[in-house]
């Protein structure tokens, strides 16, 4: 049930619907004054980590995301080896991928307009076809012999329109199917489907390219997209959490732009975020150049450190699963840790001390993409979750356009160990930036102290005094 290009790279699902007299949903009504009252968060739950399951309709939800995730890997690994195999040229195979997410940047303002008006499970019935009858009509040409390069740049472009829409409304269907107590878990649990497709979807690609060609993995991709379709339909509607659709006016971009502007909960994860997407998440053009510019390893080195990122990723969403609540503060930490790491790579004198450190940098990527995702749905006035996600969804994914050219100019001009030294430094400055911020607005300081005999550093709210003397 995976959509676009870095559609759970981060975790993919997002939300948005308006609260009905009953509060059968489930997500509570913020107001910007919230945000000032625990903006780092407290009172963790710990939960089974796979308790949402527990959840009929989201457990048909899962079981067509497992499927769909692998198919949507084996597509990407077949459609960049077409593009290569038809033109030799790796500028062609970064247009096709670029296709993918031109439409969510300049489009996914509107489809999260969109999604706050419309049914987000019939939404999601049409983009899962859609996508699915464009990986049979990829495969088709390309089983006939009549595959060009443009349809494969048409088939990415149209993948990406439908992502537009596909990625808010999944996002925001999830807190339907199992209320804000099972969000997190659930989100997390996405993620977890996501990474484990992306260790099983590129070798099961690699062998069916090399045994029947690249027209069996596009079909496989696309027939793929049965099973979400399939559990869709099966879902009872009497057990989502109902909620009221946004009615059709004027302004309604503008109206979830201000009101993610009047939210410091709200706008300072997605700033997060995005300077973490930007200039931290630039793995292909760091990996690549370890590889082979500092290590002189070839492509296997590369693999290696792509499957244990990915490993890494796994862990930390079944982690972020165990978790009941998302808090900002550890957002925050994933933030500073996340960046820390980069810079202990950056410095890495091995292959293998580098190639361990990609498990922790990706337990604590997800760890950030995780938090950031569930504390801004739980956050959102239902009625603006399609709005307020397809802006993280835009920020997260438009960053690799920005930051990947500017980590390859640092990396060409200053070598990848500069590079990958930049991306760590903005990352984690930017998250102790983030997090002060944050405590400020909360009312809260820094408390270190001992408990039964261990160190502790935690959040505390501070004197009245020191809030007057602010004021």
């Amino acid at each position: 049930m995976s959509s676009g290009p870095g559609a759970d790279s981060a975790p993919a699902p997002t939300t948005h619907d308006t609260v009905p007299p009953a509060p059968a949903e489930g997500a509570r009504t913020s107001s910007p004054g919230d945000a000032a009252k625990a903006p780092l968060g407290t009172g963790a739950r710990k939960s089974s980590m796979f308790s949402s399951l527990k959840v009929r309709n989201y457990r048909l939800f899962f079981a067509g995301q497992v499927v769909s995730n692998v198919g949507t890997w084996m597509q990407r690994i077949a459609q960049d080896w077409l593009v290569l195999s038809l033109t030799g040229s790796a500028t062609a195979v970064g247009v096709t991928t670029a296709l993918q997410f031109v439409p969510m940047l300049f489009f996914g303002l509107y489809g999260g307009v969109l999604v706050d008006r419309l049914s987000k499970r019939r939404t999601l019935l049409g983009t899962q076809a859609a996508m699915g009858l464009t990986g049979v009509a990829l495969a088709a040409l390309t089983l006939s012999g009549h595959v060009q390069v443009w349809h494969v740049y048409v088939a990415a472009f149209a993948v990406g329109l439908a992502t537009v829409l596909d990625n808010p409304a999944r996002q925001s269907f999830v807190s339907e199917m199992v209320g804000p107590a099972q969000l997190q878990n659930a989100v997390s649990l996405n993620s977890a489907n996501f990474q484990s497709a992306r260790l099983v979807g590129p070798a099961v690609a690699g062998l069916m390219i090399t045994g029947v060609g690249t027209g069996w993995a596009f079909l496989a991709n696309g027939l793929s997209f049965v099973a979400p379709i399939t559990g869709l339909l099966l879902m009872r509607a009497r057990e989502l959490h109902v909620v009221e659709r946004a009615p059709r006016g004027k302004g309604q971009l503008r109206e979830g732009l201000r009101y993610v502007a009047g939210r410091p909960d709200l706008i300072w994860p997605i700033v997060l975020v995005g300077f973490v997407g930007t200039f931290g998440f630039n793995f292909p053009v760091y990996l690549t150049a370890f590889a082979d510019d500092v290590f002189h390893a070839g492509a296997g080195s590369y693999s290696l450190f792509n499957t244990l990122m990915a490993v890494g990723s796994l862990i930390g969403a079944l982690l972020a699963a165990r978790r009941g609540t998302a808090r900002l503060r550890v957002l925050v930490a994933a933030g500073i840790a996340f960046g820390v790491l980069e810079l202990v790579a950056a410095a890495a004198p091995s292959l293998w001390l580098f190639a361990l450190l990609m498990a922790p940098i990706g337990v604590f990527g997800m760890t950030l993409n995780v938090t950031a995702n569930t504390s801004i749905q739980m956050g959102t006035d239902p009625a603006m979750r399609g709005r307020v996600m397809a802006l993280y969804m835009m920020v997260f994914l438009g960053g690799s356009p920005v930051g990947a050219p500017i980590a390859g100019w640092i990396t060409d001009a200053y070598g990848v160990r500069a590079g990958l030294a930049a991306g760590g430094a903005v990352s984690a400055v930017a998250a102790v930036a983030i997090g002060v911020i944050l405590t400020r607005i909360g009312g809260l300081r820094l408390a270190v102290g001992w408990r039964h005999g261990h160190p502790t550093v935690r959040f505390v709210p501070r004197e009245r005094e020191e809030l007057a003397a602010a004021a």
